[in-house]
Order: C-alpha cells, then structure tokens, then sequence
C-alpha cells in the first residue's frame, strides 16, 4: 500500500470512529429515534454530502453503532468467561451474567440501543446477527460443556411445550436435550429482562442492593439450565 493510499485508510478510520462518536452522544441525548445525519454532520462541522460517504443512511450509521454495541458485549463477556475458563460450568455462567450486567450500566445508551425499545422504521439487517449471538453462543458453549461432562440435570418440560423445544433444538443446539435449550431461551430472556429493569431505572426503591440480588438471579437461571456446579 502505498504512502498516500495509507494516508487516506488512516483518515477514513479517524472519521469513520468521529462519526460514530458524535451519533452516541446523539443517541444519548435524544434516543435512537431521533438520530439525524444532518445533525451529526453539523457537529463535526461537515456539510451532510460530505457525511453521505460514509453513512447513505441513518439506517446504514444505526447498524454500524449496533454491531459495535454487541460486539463491545460480547468481548467483555468473553473476556469474562476467559478469565474464569478453569473452573466449573455454574461460576462461568455467572461470570458472563455479571458482564452483562457491568457492560449495560456502563454503556446504558448503547444498552438501550440493543435491548430497548425498537427504532420506528428501522429493521435490523442479518449482518447484525453474529455481532448479536456472542453472548447467546457463550451460555451454549458452558452449558454444552457441561452436558459433555455428565454435570448437566435436564429439566422437565411440559408436553405443550416438546414441539417448539425440538424445534428451538434443531435450529440452535441439536447436541443439547430439547428441554434444556428451551430452558436457555428462557433464561437468556430472563438474564435481559433483570439488566434492562436495572438499565431504565425499574428497582428504584424495589431492589437497593443490586449486585448479590443479581448473582442470586443468575445462579437461580443456571439452576433452571440444569448447571449445578
């Protein structure tokens, strides 16, 4: 590459990741709904064509701050789940269950943008799916891990329910009990229900001391699993 070729990447980069800055900061002071490239242009002191070039849409500079919001997630829940990879399948769980929880009420904007209420007009595209499926891959992993070892205890699941479990099954993890991948979806659905409640302000004078009513929960989630230890 040559001298000027790398000279103009650098500066598509710098201004890529201004962009994305002025939008956060946008999303956080009027909401996803309100995003505007006018306005993010005029922060940056751009003209909008100028902007054009490298966001053709709101929708296409939306996309771009989600899949970095799930990708940002993600690694701090990986990073998590590394730092506790030599111990059991329960600690691991909750170790990625407190990440969550940490990484949304530090980046509660981003949080909202993810797990909040959807943006009117806009329809997340499949690119934001693998950025989105980190976590969900993680909680398989532990619990699939733990089926290998002969320390998961599969829950009942009620005869209403053994259909969509197959299914839910066969779409998601075929080498896991029916019962347990429904019992995931369950309580990966539970685990963003007790953060959002926290995120938007919900345990005000409910809960006080958040962080051992979280753990409590978490582990209570990996219980209905089948993890014990």
């Amino acid at each position: 590459m040559s001298t000027a070729r790398g000279a103009r990447a650098r500066a598509r980069t710098e201004i890529t990741a201004a962009i994305k800055d002025a939008a956060r900061r946008q999303l956080a002071a009027e909401g996803a709904a309100k995003l505007s490239l006018r306005a993010v242009a005029r922060e940056l002191g751009m003209v909008s064509s100028a902007l054009y070039r490298y966001f053709p849409s709101r929708d296409d500079l939306l996309t771009a701050l989600i899949i970095d919001a799930y990708d940002s997630l993600g690694e701090a829940a990986e990073a998590a789940h590394r730092s506790v990879a030599d111990t059991g399948p329960l600690e691991r769980w909750t170790a990625v269950c407190e990440a969550v929880r940490g990484w949304a009420l530090a980046h509660p904007h981003e949080y909202a943008l993810i797990y909040g209420s959807p943006v009117p007009g806009y329809t997340a595209p499949e690119t934001t799916v693998p950025s989105a499926a980190r976590v969900g891959l993680l909680f398989i992993g532990i619990t699939r891990d733990a089926h290998e070892r002969a320390a998961l205890t599969a829950p009942s699941v009620p005869a209403d329910l053994r259909e969509e479990a197959e299914r839910m099954r066969a779409d998601l993890a075929p080498d896991l009990p029916p019962a347990v991948v429904a019992a995931l979806i369950a309580a990966w659905a539970q685990l963003f229900g007790l953060v959002g409640f926290e995120v938007f302000g919900q345990f005000h004078r409910v809960v006080e001391d958040r962080a051992p009513f979280f753990r409590h929960a978490a582990v209570r989630l990996a219980h209905e699993v089948g993890l014990r230890f």
